[in-house]
């Protein structure tokens, strides 16, 4: 299963506080605005999202399509096919995506500790 590019999505207190910090670990932003109240940051092929007043609690994200530059994948399994191998599998997912359409779309699901998991599609 091709899940695409990895990050962890932080729900941060202070953005600028959180961004100041995370560039002293050598992370630049490359995406996002302080006034959509998020930041993706990159440092080498490792992504953090630090997102503001957007969600509550920490979750791993995956984003089906995409590598680590935000740049389309030639082959990539559609989220939809991810959630129908998933619940074949056994696993609960959360919120489903609608497998009627196409494009974007994203599910969540939870790891046997109670972490979340965010698939989201942007093509």
């Amino acid at each position: 299963m091709k899940l695409g590019a990895f990050s962890i999505s932080l729900s941060v207190k202070d953005l600028q506080k959180s961004k100041d910090f995370y560039e002293k670990l050598g992370f630049t932003t490359m995406a996002g605005t302080e006034a959509q109240n998020y930041l993706i940051m990159k440092n080498g092929s490792t992504l953090i999202g630090l997102f503001q007043a957007m969600f509550d609690g920490n979750m791993l994200t995956f984003n089906p399509g995409w590598d680590e530059n935000a740049q389309n994948l030639e082959s990539f399994d559609d989220v939809r096919e991810i959630q129908k191998r998933l619940k074949e599998s056994g696993v609960e997912i959360g919120k489903e995506a609608d497998e009627t359409t196409s494009g974007p779309e994203h599910i969540y699901l939870k790891d046997p500790d109670g972490n979340m998991i965010l698939i989201d599609q942007h093509r």
